[in-house]
């Protein structure tokens, strides 16, 4: 059964940085493609960044780069989100995907991790 499981969100303040983990299980991590997806409340799902089964290829949407980095460890099946510098609109539920930017929606996903920034 494949298994992905956010964990790091929380309620933090703007500027402020937070860290995110997804723990794979149930397919083999190192062959797929990796992304982040986010949904901020009453929108849809938005692509936030997506990294290459190797690890060596790392794509981000607009609004988040140069503030988020992405990065995974194949040999622990767990797929990272470091977020800096957060702004009240990064608040959404994170959630981990399996594929890459054009991929992800057919992929598997996992429950997400509620991010909220607020002052």
């Amino acid at each position: 059964e494949v298994q992905l499981v956010e964990t790091g969100g929380g309620l933090v303040q703007p500027g402020a940085s937070l860290a995110l983990s997804c723990a794979a299980s149930g397919f083999t991590f190192g062959s797929y493609d990796m992304s982040w997806v986010r949904q901020a409340p009453g929108k849809g799902p938005e692509w936030v960044s997506t990294i290459n089964s190797g690890a060596g290829s790392t794509y981000y949407a607009d609004s988040v780069k140069g503030r988020f980095t992405i990065s995974r460890d194949n040999a622990r099946n767990t797929l990272y989100l470091q977020m800096y510098s957060l702004k009240p609109e990064d608040t959404a539920v994170y959630t981990c995907a399996t594929g890459g930017r054009s991929t992800w929606r057919a992929g598997y996903w996992g429950q997400g991790t509620q991010v909220t920034v607020s002052s």
